[in-house]
């Protein structure tokens, strides 16, 4: 008989956390009387967290499945791994690091009950991160607001229906943000206010170069704004070029003023600069078009444990 519920937790160098995760999200689900899996996705950890997955699945061979991937290919990759192997009609996604209590899991429960929403987020007051890694998580969600106009209150936990879970399924790009899928496919989303503890053990496995990294490749892949910045750019920069060009021609003629070097010189590197940048971008995305067309997968599997 399939589950009800499905849980993924992608993993990354948390060996430590792993047995405890398990044994409160079993509780949890133990307790409401619910059929669950937990299916982990390590995202090719470095300590031992593959060896506490092994034990887990030896003890608890009906509740888990246990997935390595070949190489690190971030997070929402991971977690889109975890989708292809889900038996649940509901599906639950939460962190390893125990940041995120299992036992707000309930919550998440309770509100798609009350809402019948496609798609529950949990959403943190305060988080109790580091200072660099919350005004990074800030600038993810404001641009993510503004760009892809989402909510901009999304998080790594949360609920959704094996429907979504089947649409999103569809896309296989290299680089996946599963959370601009979502909301291509709904806008039956719902919220809830989660707690979300201080990290006791090792370290976010997101440095403030990999929040930089995922927020370019955000804006690149899902969106055009770097190209409407250089079409709408060029066209001011043209128009006052060709004021500036207008002024300079009639002080020419009225005051005999030269024109000199400095102004060409000038004008010459602003123009070539904006070109540079300009090639610079669309060399990104052609990158980008390459990467896609390419057909590379989202992600690549080493082992599996079922």
């Amino acid at each position: 008989m399939s589950p009800e519920y499905s849980v993924i937790v992608p993993v990354y160098n948390s060996e430590q956390t792993l047995t405890e995760l398990y044994n409160r999200i079993a509780a949890v689900f133990s307790k409401a009387g619910y059929a669950f899996e937990l299916v982990f996705v390590d995202d090719f950890s470095q300590d031992k967290s593959w060896e506490v997955l092994s034990q887990l699945k030896k003890e608890h061979p009906g509740s888990i499945t246990a997935i390595k991937l070949a190489k690190n290919f971030g997070q929402h990759n991971a977690v889109f791994c975890g989708l292809e192997h889900v038996q649940g009609e509901l599906i639950i996604t939460i962190d390893d690091d125990l940041q995120i209590p299992p036992e707000e899991i309930t919550k998440l429960i309770e509100v798609y009950k009350e809402k019948d929403a496609d798609l529950v987020y949990g959403y943190f007051g305060k988080k109790k991160h580091s200072l660099v890694r919350n005004l990074g998580s800030y600038f993810i969600k404001k641009s993510s607001r503004i760009l892809l106009q989402s909510p901009g209150e999304g998080s790594s936990f949360r609920l959704l229906t094996k429907r979504l879970a089947t649409n999103i399924l569809k896309h296989q790009q290299h680089f996946m943000y599963i959370d601009e899928l979502f909301l291509w496919y709904t806008g039956n989303i719902a919220f809830t206010e989660v707690e979300h503890k201080k990290r006791t053990v090792s370290r976010s496995g997101y440095s403030t170069w990999k929040l930089f990294q995922l927020s370019a490749n955000i804006i690149i892949y899902y969106t055009a704004v770097p190209l409407r910045i250089m079409t709408y750019g060029g066209f001011l920069l043209s128009v006052l070029s060709f004021i500036i060009g207008i002024r300079f021609i009639i002080n020419k003629m009225v005051n005999n003023v030269p024109l000199g070097y400095t102004s060409l010189i000038v004008a010459i590197l602003f123009s070539t600069s904006i070109i540079m940048l300009c090639l610079g971008l669309i060399g990104e995305y052609l990158s980008r078009i390459y990467q896609v067309q390419n057909k590379k997968p989202p992600y690549s599997i080493k082992k599996i444990l079922k």
